[in-house]
């Protein structure tokens, strides 16, 4: 009798407890949940903080940057001999000491050129904390391709917002958009689509308090999403910290957001990228579909090479979009010296058209990220291929077979 009561003490009493007490409470699903965060400075930290007192188990981090001292004072999970490492790795560290049994997979990465669609397949839930628009709309359009919901949290001084998007279920993130927000994009670029200098991240002024009221609001809605609750879908949730107002804003669609495109019928192939060519995929994809005149579209646009008009020099480069300084642009070939030297034109690469020279190359050689979706597309009719070979190198002690189709 002692032994049952014991035993029925431990298990009312364990960690996660408390939580149970909620009728609704399913901690089950929140073990089992795979969180995609991506950023991890001060929202970031906020969020991973609550995720692992909640309990979530499986969980990946991306994030570029490396720790400054600057950072210490809004980020709970950095030390200061954390200074100069990555954010991704130190972030995964503290969430391990908070809750040493969950799998934590750092990725120092950057999410819109280094991220295959796989790993947005791979998660549950997606849940941001970034400073850039840029980052935003790219994770808007990869969670709406691969159906996955996803949290955005963003902050300024002591004000900030809070939004959740879900698939299929506009308004988006691009929805929100206006023309500023477009100007401020399109600055990023140069007409040729080389990156112009990139402007100094993780520079907001912010404070940890604020990150705190958001961040808790996000992973809070991310909860209410995994219950099947009722969210801030399509709307977004304002705080302004000064009088302590707040309020609930409704987005509204806009009907021709590039956001709103899905892809059906994901494939999973069991090769990595090293192990198949563009002309495989292809005829592949031909014979899936029954066609003989098939296009491969590419996950993100590619800069295959720089060409001089001046010189004919050509540089094969096979790089995302985005990745290349405008002043890799210059022709140093044919004028060294030149104070103005020559521009090269970039030639871009959307897909695969059965072009003689790319036929024999593999879909790692191409510039494109590991564990990737490629669309083999037809006239009237389309296959997506996620390389899932590719899943236990990006994904190590989290990957899972034959779960990646959305």
């Amino acid at each position: 009798m002692t032994e049952t009561l014991t035993l029925r003490t431990e298990l009312e009493e364990d960690r996660f407890s408390r939580f149970r007490l909620i009728p609704w409470w399913d901690q089950a699903k929140i073990q089992s949940a795979r969180v995609l965060v991506i950023g991890a400075g001060a929202l970031g930290n906020e969020i991973l903080k609550n995720l692992a007192l909640l309990g979530f188990l499986n969980i990946v981090i991306v994030d570029l940057d490396s720790i400054e001292t600057s950072n210490l004072s809004r980020s709970v999970l950095f030390r200061a001999s954390d200074v100069g490492s990555a954010k991704a790795d130190a972030a995964a560290r503290g969430y391990g000491n908070l809750l040493p049994e969950a799998t934590v997979l750092p990725l120092a990465a950057n999410v819109m050129q280094d991220c295959g669609l796989g790993l947005f397949a791979w998660a549950d839930l997606i849940i941001a904390g970034l400073d850039n628009r840029e980052a935003r709309l790219w994770i808007n359009r990869a969670a709406w391709k691969v159906g996955r919901p996803w949290i955005d949290g963003a902050i300024e001084g002591i004000n900030g917002v809070a939004r959740v998007f879900l698939p299929n279920q506009p308004p988006c993130y691009e929805c929100t958009l206006g023309e500023t927000d477009w100007a401020i994009l399109n600055r990023r670029m140069s007409c040729n689509l080389l990156l112009h200098e990139a402007q100094p991240q993780g520079r907001v002024p912010t404070t940890p308090t604020i990150s705190s009221v958001i961040a808790g609001i996000q992973v809070q809605e991310l909860v209410k999403v995994l219950h099947g609750l009722p969210t801030l879908a399509g709307k977004g949730y304002v705080f302004e910290g000064l009088q302590h107002t707040s309020y609930v804003t409704q987005y509204t669609e806009n009907p021709d957001c590039m956001s709103h495109a899905s892809l059906e019928n994901i494939v999973e192939l069991g090769e990595s990228s090293s192990e198949i060519t563009l002309a495989e995929l292809m005829r592949r994809g031909q014979e899936h579909l029954g066609v003989s005149e098939t296009v491969i579209e590419f996950s993100r646009d590619i800069i295959w090479r720089l060409r001089c008009p001046r010189c004919g020099a050509i540089d094969d480069l096979f790089a995302p979009v985005g990745s290349v300084d405008f002043n890799r642009g210059r022709c140093l070939a044919c004028s060294p010296d030149s104070a103005e030297p020559q521009m090269r034109i970039v030639d871009l690469l959307t897909g695969y058209r059965g072009e003689p020279e790319l036929a024999g190359r593999t879909l790692d050689q191409l510039g494109l990220p590991l564990f990737d979706v490629f669309t083999v597309r037809s006239n009237d009719s389309e296959v997506n291929y996620l390389i899932a070979g590719d899943a236990a190198e990006v994904l190590g002690p989290l990957v899972r077979e034959k779960e990646f189709a959305v």
